[in-house]
């Protein structure tokens, strides 16, 4: 299967299929609360070069989250800005080699990789089969200590760069006993600051083309319909059922990478 380069223009199916999946991908975050970057990103990496599907995402990444910061007050924004220093440092460290090392990795090994960390986040996630050893990284490693948030800050930075994939940071923040609202005001804030810098470190590296930026700016007006329509129809489906789907469609755009990679599609 023929995958579209920025060395292409644009063709209308492709635009169309990029308009539909960033919806979709608003939608899936609306109705669960997450996996926007997760979808959009590794649902684009079958019709682009995964690079170019990492780097587009992320400006409609950058917008859905914006909207969620209103739900931190100035004085909570300073309080979680200390207490989450190092993890945030280390993130947007880990997050800039990330960003560097897309330049010079190879496309198929990227789309496998893809894959790879779709699948395993599906079976880290998934509440059918119990995986041994899960909840003992958990309990030995997410500690709000310095060390381990410079560790685990750094090293899902490296991964967020590389994909767009921040179930890392969001596990570990999932973990320090905050408040829904204040979780989801942080996990904004942490996102937005992210993807702020790596916008500009997108520019500075070269990865952005012209056409590429346009259209990632485009893009966040489909991205952030979608969270609203999703939103809507949340309250409309149980949480089995969106976890369900949700799970599924992941499952199928993981083993799609993983086949799209290994040249069986």
């Amino acid at each position: 299967m023929h995958h579209w380069s920025p060395r292409e223009p644009f063709s209308a199916s492709t635009l169309v299929v990029i308009a539909l999946v960033v919806l979709l991908a608003g939608a899936v975050n609306g109705v669960a609360g997450f996996g926007f970057a997760l979808v959009g990103t590794m649902a684009l990496s079958t019709v682009l070069e995964p690079a170019t599907a990492v780097v587009f995402m992320i400006a409609p990444i950058l917008a859905v989250n914006l909207s969620l910061v209103r739900e931190l007050s100035a004085s909570e924004v300073r309080t979680c800005g200390r207490r989450f220093g190092p993890l945030l440092l280390a993130a947007t460290a880990g997050t800039l080699v990330g960003m560097w090392a897309l330049e010079w990795l190879p496309a198929s090994p990227l789309r496998v990789g893809l894959g790879l960390v779709t699948l395993a986040f599906v079976a880290t996630n998934q509440r059918v089969v119990a995986m041994p050893g899960v909840a003992g990284v958990k309990d030995r490693c997410f500690v709000e200590s310095t060390r381990w948030m410079t560790v685990v800050g750094g090293l899902s930075g490296l991964v967020f760069g590389a994909t767009n994939v921040g179930v890392q940071l969001v596990a570990y923040l999932r973990s320090c006993n905050l408040s829904h609202g204040l979780f989801v005001g942080v996990i904004a804030m942490v996102f937005v600051g992210l993807n702020g810098i790596r916008v500009v470190a997108a520019a500075a590296l070269g990865l952005y083309e012209v056409q590429v930026a346009s259209l990632s700016l485009a893009a966040t007006v489909p991205a952030v319909g979608g969270v609203v329509l999703g939103s809507q129809l949340r309250h409309r489906l149980s949480e089995g059922y969106r976890r369900r789907f949700v799970f599924g469609l992941l499952t199928i755009i993981g083993v799609r990478l993983l086949l799209g990679g290994f040249g069986v599609l």
